[in-house]
């Protein structure tokens, strides 16, 4: 058990490291060749931002552990929103503004609702999986292409402004490509070690991979966000912070839970549908209502909210360990 533990604390701090390396490795290629802050903004670090997510998804669905991938990518939505939010709205009212992110939420709800449809049938096969991964394409194609019109439009917006600020400074071509693979190598070992250490732990508890996936991997995965939104809210660089959730919590449900379905097509827990995915989709309109400003074109996140966000990830929490234990 200690060994298992070591494990995933050590897969934890590695897939972030890897993480890390790999943006500054992809965004390094892509500002030699030409491309645009933004758009190196939009694609290459939201992408990298889920790449702990998608490997472990995908690693766990070529071991034959399907349900921790699933529980992964739901998991760390609901983590996203009620605790990575909740904390940073409590150390901070978080402002919104931003025309971009009012966009986005719609968008989210849309594809809550395609994945909600897929898995309506209890099984992620596939042609699921496919589906996705093009929803995935027509997702970032749609944010640069609205960005850059924004851009033209409104070239002060908060977020698209921060958005450029957060891109690692330009390096050599050579130094680009070996912080790539050395970040590609990293997160692939890492996944592998939490993944073990991960299962381990559900079978000396005797639960389900899924609820491991919910909770511990969920977590572990999103302690990167946690970090990331407090210190922008801290630098008042709110629409970052809240972009960060909205963007990863896209990704996780269209590649996340997308890539399991590809490499291990398989029948879902019933949980899944009837505790999981409604827990994250109430989630996702309370933060709608919370965030959207509909008195005006500034939303706000209080503390109270914070708290509230908070309490309901606590007692998701108490569920899913009371239902593991009786």
């Amino acid at each position: 058990m200690l060994v298992s533990s070591l494990a995933i604390f050590a897969g934890f701090i590695f897939l972030t490291f890897g993480a890390d390396r790999f943006v500054i490795g992809a965004s390094g290629i892509a500002r030699n060749m030409g491309v645009s802050p933004l758009i190196i903004g939009l694609t290459i670090v939201g992408f990298a931002t889920s790449a702990p997510e998608m490997m472990v998804s995908a690693l766990a669905a070529w071991n034959n552990n399907p349900g921790l991938a699933v529980g992964n990518a739901l998991g760390s939505n609901i983590t996203n929103i009620a605790l990575v939010l909740g904390i940073t709205a409590i150390v901070t009212p978080m402002m919104v503004a931003s025309k971009t992110l009012k966009r986005e939420y719609p968008m989210m709800f849309l594809f809550l609702l395609l994945a909600l449809l897929l898995l309506s049938d209890n099984y992620l096969g596939f042609v699921d999986g496919v589906i996705l991964l093009f929803a995935l394409v027509i997702m970032l194609g749609l944010m640069v292409h609205f960005a850059l019109l924004d851009k033209k439009k409104q070239p002060d917006d908060p977020l698209l402004t921060e958005v450029e600020a957060e891109i690692p400074p330009a390096i050599s071509n050579l130094k680009a490509i070996l912080w790539l693979i050395v970040g590609l190598a990293i997160l692939i070992a890492s996944s592998r070690l939490l993944i073990w250490g991960a299962v381990n732990i559900a079978q000396a508890f005797g639960v389900s991979d899924l609820v491991i996936g919910l909770t511990i991997v969920a977590l572990g995965t999103s302690l990167p966000e946690l970090a990331a939104s407090v210190i922008s809210a801290l630098k008042n660089e709110h629409e970052i912070a809240l972009g960060n959730v909205l963007g990863s919590n896209m990704f996780n449900i269209l590649a996340v839970l997308g890539i399991p379905g590809i490499i291990q097509p398989h029948h879902i827990d019933a949980a899944v549908l009837t505790r999981d995915f409604p827990i994250m989709l109430g989630l996702s309109m309370l933060l709608f209502i919370f965030a959207y400003g509909f008195k005006g074109s500034v939303g706000k996140i209080n503390r109270f909210e914070g708290i509230l966000l908070l309490t309901v990830y606590i007692a998701y929490m108490y569920l899913l360990y009371y239902q593991s234990t009786h």
